[in-house]
């Protein structure tokens, strides 16, 4: 973890804690210093909500702002003390002792949902990041949507670490459970050929089923849409749906396909709603 992190972690919590809650914390981090062995650290973690609480973390603007400025990316919202704290301590292990990787696999392994949470939020600051995307996979298959969305959401791991195949697996999870894909940071710098394909099949399945389309599918797949894809986007675009019209019309302006700014055309509320910025995947969530 860098030391601008650092700073700006034990600060937060120092808006949050008494005297003798910051001391009993400054004195878990100076012990874990001296030794850092597995059991030291495993009864620190433990202790942190007994000893600091869950409140919120309560940030303001200009926290967020210092968090990106920080560790590109970095957002810290919806954080409680218990997370700050556990990540702290975690993520300002001494080096040159075990590999950080096997202790995360291990803390994964042993944790609770909430523990579970915590660890992956805390992705941005930890040492030799690309070591624990095995662990971070496994996170993602897991069948509580807390935990896939503390990977996912609002979190620059995914972006920076996942090849194609492991980010569009992702997006296509966050679909099946519900979840919003517009958390997902570099959801349109990620965005591909292959993902815009299995948002079209997966809109195609619906559709056959009888089930709605999520509107999100769409802004995965605009930016390739060509062809028999603008015929979908057509189909979107006539939704009884207020929204699906809007994400449909969103698509069709980022399609290369000369007919997708025709048929846009022919819907000249949307149209001017988007070139005036009125219109953006930003407002219509």
């Amino acid at each position: 973890m860098s030391e601008a992190a650092r700073t700006l972690l034990r600060g937060w919590l120092g808006r949050r804690l008494d005297a003798q809650r910051a001391a009993w914390l400054d004195a878990q981090v100076a012990t874990l210093r001296q030794d850092a062995a597995d059991e030291t650290l495993d009864i620190a973690l433990g202790m942190v909500p007994r000893k600091l609480g869950k409140a919120a973390l309560e940030l303001r603007d200009e926290d967020l702002a210092a968090a990106r400025a920080a560790v590109p990316g970095w957002d810290p919202r919806g954080w409680s003390v218990t997370d700050a704290a556990r990540i702290l301590l975690l993520a300002g292990l001494p080096a040159g002792g075990k590999p950080f990787v096997e202790r995360f696999r291990t803390l994964c392994q042993t944790a609770d949902v909430a523990e579970l949470e915590t660890l992956y939020r805390g992705l941005p600051l930890y040492p030799e990041p690309a070591s624990l995307l095995d662990q971070v996979g496994e996170g993602l298959r897991s069948n509580m949507r807390s935990v896939f969305e503390a990977i996912a959401h609002r979190n620059p791991y995914p972006r920076t670490h996942f090849d194609a195949h492991r980010w569009n697996h992702m997006v296509l999870k966050a679909l099946f459970i519900g979840s919003p894909l517009a958390p997902i940071q570099g959801l349109d710098e990620r965005a591909n050929a292959e993902l815009a394909r299995i948002m079209l099949d997966f809109a195609h399945e619906r559709w056959a089923a009888g089930r709605p389309v999520p509107f999100e599918i769409w802004r995965c797949v605009g930016p390739f849409a060509e062809g028999s894809a603008v015929d979908d986007l057509a189909r979107a675009l006539a939704s009884d749906e207020a929204t699906v019209r809007r994400a449909a019309a969103l698509a069709l302006a980022a399609s290369p396909d000369r007919r997708a700014a025709k048929l846009l055309q022919d819907f000249p509320a949307l149209a001017g709603d988007i070139s005036g910025k009125r219109l953006t995947w930003a407002t219509l969530q």
